[in-house]
């Protein structure tokens, strides 16, 4: 038993393990996951209602937005910022591979009378068939990506935005880097929590990567019919670092901001928001 816990322990090589699609696409995390996403309240998986108001206004006084702008919503969820870009004219893409997350904002869309185009498909495979004139990446998505993913994702970027286009995301900074601490958690559940329906044990360990910025949150659950283990990545960047992948990419840092409702950078944030183009 005491060399099982000890390899439950073992820190994983940098982005030795992607698990993402086990968040999104199992049947019913996925579910817990959407609540999540649509608690106005909270900030789990999405921001606040009223952060989503507030950036999505300042996204459309930003960049123009009117009903010829053409905007590719990557990682889009359950579209809480789709719904409100359509609202405002905006012709919207949103690609996400979780179809709880899609067959809500269809509905959504529906319900609104807004012609949204939802994609059900990871992202990472897309195909640029359209271009947009804006491309959002929002809420840390970007940060979860490899090195070769990041790569692949900035050339659909590339091959998608349109000459005059921008790409606007937001990732985690050095000072959310500086201030994470490495911990071992451990929790019982009697059923219906977060993870399964069933009874789990849940270990949790989070590991810090000096030299990557790297943080990662690994979790093994135990259910009496299979074990599971999660890998949440997040890379974490400085201005520089992420300016330079930019640049590696054929793109150019235009502008920085504190978040993405455009409040001015002062460097102390545990997160930025940059604008990019070709």
């Amino acid at each position: 038993m005491f060399e099982g816990f000890e390899k439950i322990r073992e820190r994983p090589e940098a982005f030795g393990f992607y698990t993402t699609d086990q968040l999104w696409q199992d049947e019913y995390v996925s579910e817990q996951m959407l609540g999540f996403h649509l608690d106005e309240a909270g900030a789990l998986a999405s921001r606040d209602k009223a952060f989503i108001d507030r950036s999505v206004g300042w996204i459309a006084d930003r960049f123009g937005i009117d009903g010829g702008t053409r905007i590719g919503d990557f990682g889009c969820g359950p579209g809480l910022y789709a719904v409100r870009l359509a609202e405002r004219g905006a012709q919207v893409t949103g690609i996400d591979f979780s179809e709880r997350s899609i067959d809500y904002a269809r509905r959504a869309a529906r319900e609104r009378g807004l012609k949204i185009d939802y994609i059900c498909q990871d992202y990472l495979g897309f195909s640029p068939g359209k271009k947009f004139d804006l491309i959002l990446m929002i809420y840390y998505d970007f940060c979860v990506l490899s090195p070769a993913q990041r790569a692949r994702l900035l050339k659909i970027f590339y091959d998608c935005l349109d000459d005059g286009g921008a790409v606007l995301l937001d990732v985690l900074s050095m000072q959310f880097f500086e201030s994470a601490e490495e911990k071992i958690t451990f929790e019982y559940s009697e059923g219906e929590g977060f993870w399964s329906e069933a009874p789990y044990y849940l270990f949790s360990n989070t590991y810090k990567y000096e030299a990557e910025k790297l943080y990662l949150d690994k979790h093994v659950i135990y259910e009496k019919a299979r074990v599971r283990e999660i890998y949440n990545w997040l890379q974490c960047y400085s201005v520089e670092s992420l300016r330079d992948l930019f640049g590696q990419n054929g793109f150019e840092m235009r502008d920085r901001y504190k978040n993405l409702a455009g409040e001015a950078y002062d460097g102390n944030s545990i997160e930025f928001a940059v604008v990019a183009g070709k």
